[in-house]
């Protein structure tokens, strides 16, 4: 278990400020802690205050890291978060400039025109999940699913996996979630899928044994996938900070003929990148969720940090949504859910494993190009076993 001052440190290196710091301590925690002490307990640990800039060389080394993969997706904002939960000390403009020198290219794609949405009001948070999967990778073999919360835009749940469309793993995600909260949402937001059938009869079944106050929300939502608001307009974010760089990744593949799209193809995606992909979609829910949202022109939506109006939406005078749910109850809906423990295929990833200590491979999946190299030498003996 985490102690007050382990928690302090890492809602410190999230990016929070103090009052920050000190209400996600209180609504999350049941921690409360005065200003002055805050003060202490960061000064003891050499995290107070962020006025001894790092090294602008070192910025910039772990700038030009990140736009080595996925990173090269970011804008200034994004990125410079991600040196703040890097543990480096910099300011937004010092990081815009050097984003202009190591990549402008990538500053002057990014600049673009905004669309006009309609109006979204939700009640508090766990008032509605957006649900949907994004198909973008998944001629490739990776199926992403995901849900957002409609009030605070916190990310519930973002996982990579070996399918999107079996109804008991969209389930499994639904559980985890509801699991770590303690209860279910007032309503689910999905679209027409037979893949959201289980979630769909067990988020029914939650909410009408378990609410205590009549409400005039469903309990599930089905409607068009382009018009699920919350979560449509997430995947592009999504797409513009990571998964357009992985669909250039193995649109190159494909193009030079390593990729076909055949069963064996997309299970040895799956065992060289699966992992890789899930950490950083881990990455970027830990980014997105502590980082502010700006204050939109035509938006009535509340802003800040999707964390902090989550856990305390008094600050905001809206109250948590949430359905509570007996322990033992959950623990009885995991029988009604898949949980995938393998990336992949078992027999692949068996046959994979003993063709890497067969011909003694260096066993590394650490950034995308390693796992690249090792999709190339495990398709070509793979190949070999089913030619001979």
């Amino acid at each position: 278990m985490e102690s007050r001052d382990d928690m302090v440190v890492k809602y410190f290196s999230l990016g929070l400020q103090q009052r920050e710091i000190i209400t996600m301590l209180e609504s999350v925690h049941n921690i409360i802690i005065s200003p002055r002490n805050l003060k202490r307990i960061l000064k003891k640990n050499n995290s107070y205050g962020r006025r001894n800039f790092s090294n602008p060389n070192t910025v910039a080394a772990f700038i030009e890291s990140q736009l080595s993969g996925s990173g090269q997706m970011h804008g200034y904002r994004w990125m410079h978060l991600k040196c703040i939960q890097h543990g480096l000390v910099v300011t937004q403009e010092t990081v815009r400039e050097l984003l202009k020198l190591l990549d402008p290219t990538g500053v002057d794609i990014r600049k673009r025109k905004r669309l006009r949405r309609r109006q979204y009001v939700s009640k508090g948070p766990n008032y509605v999940w957006h649900v949907d999967s994004y198909d973008k990778l998944k001629p490739y073999g990776i199926c992403i699913n995901g849900a957002i919360d409609g009030f605070s835009r916190n990310i519930m749940w973002l996982k990579a996996g070996r399918t999107s469309s079996d109804p008991k793993v969209i389930a499994g995600y639904y559980v985890r979630a509801v699991k770590s909260l303690g209860g279910c949402p007032q309503t689910v937001r999905s679209d027409m899928g037979t893949e959201n059938g289980t979630m769909e009869r067990i988020q029914t079944a939650l909410k009408s044994f378990f609410e205590m106050k009549e409400s005039q929300k469903p309990a599930f939502l089905y409607g068009r996938s382009t018009a699920n608001q919350r979560i449509e307009s997430w995947w592009c974010i999504l797409r513009k900070q990571n998964v357009q760089y992985w669909i250039n990744l193995f649109q190159t593949l494909k193009e030079e003929g390593l990729f076909n799209g055949t069963f064996v193809d997309k299970s040895l995606i799956q065992f060289c990148f699966m992992t890789l992909i899930q950490d950083e979609l881990d990455q970027v829910v830990g980014e997105w969720n502590s980082h502010r949202i700006r204050s939109s022109r035509n938006s009535i939506s509340p802003t800040g940090r999707p964390i902090i109006m989550f856990e305390a939406p008094y600050l905001y005078h809206c109250e948590n949504c949430l359905v509570d749910i007996p322990a033992a109850v959950i623990e009885n809906l995991e029988q009604e859910c898949t949980f995938h423990t393998n990336q992949c295929d078992e027999d692949m990833k068996t046959l994979c494993e003993e063709l890497i200590l067969e011909n003694n491979f260096s066993c590394s999946f650490s950034d995308p190009y390693e796992a690249s190299q090792m999709y190339i030498k495990l398709k070509e003996k793979v190949y070999e076993i089913i030619e001979d």
